[in-house]
């Protein structure tokens, strides 16, 4: 797949976008270009041919809990610290017609590939994720993706990202 992705842009047409969720297709709909020029997220889409878009993800900077993490996680970081550097990865989505060919993986790789590079100028220990279903929470644990127990909200290191892309 050598699609590559770009930041959206009023000129990409996401009308036609349905991956099966109403909320994940209302707000590229209606709110990623808003977010955008907030500077709230980035929102990053992948484009066919026409400019339509056939795949999209968000990140932004967000923060979790100390005391949202396994204590093996907490181990090797300084008690000083409460709340935790991290990169959210807010949405995720893929057209309904695409998904179970990969789409979502070559999203998902895109996404951590930015965030480790991102992690290299910027102090972030993980990648932050809040699935909105099973299915979606499955999908990220084939990633390493580690749940966290207070919350719904699931986990990955830096580390394990880098281990991932070598």
């Amino acid at each position: 797949m050598k699609l590559p992705t770009k930041l959206l842009e009023k000129k990409y047409d996401k009308k036609s976008f349905d991956c099966g969720y109403s909320l994940l297709n209302d707000y590229l709909k209606t709110q990623a270009r808003q977010d955008v020029d907030r500077d709230l997220s980035a929102c990053f889409v992948l484009v066919d041919d026409n400019d339509v878009v056939i795949g999209y993800y968000t990140l932004s900077a967000n923060s979790v809990k100390r005391d949202d993490l396994h204590d093996d996680l907490l181990k090797k970081l300084p008690p000083s610290y409460q709340d935790l550097p991290v990169v959210l990865l807010g949405r995720l989505a893929i057209h309904k017609r695409l998904q179970g060919q990969r789409y979502g993986e070559f999203l998902l790789i895109d996404a951590l590939k930015r965030c480790y590079e991102i992690s290299k100028s910027l102090g972030t220990i993980a990648i932050i994720v809040d699935p909105i279903d099973e299915k979606a929470q499955n999908f990220y644990n084939r990633y390493g993706f580690i749940l966290l127990p207070t919350s719904k909200k699931m986990f990955l290191p830096m580390k394990t990202i880098k281990e991932l892309l070598s």
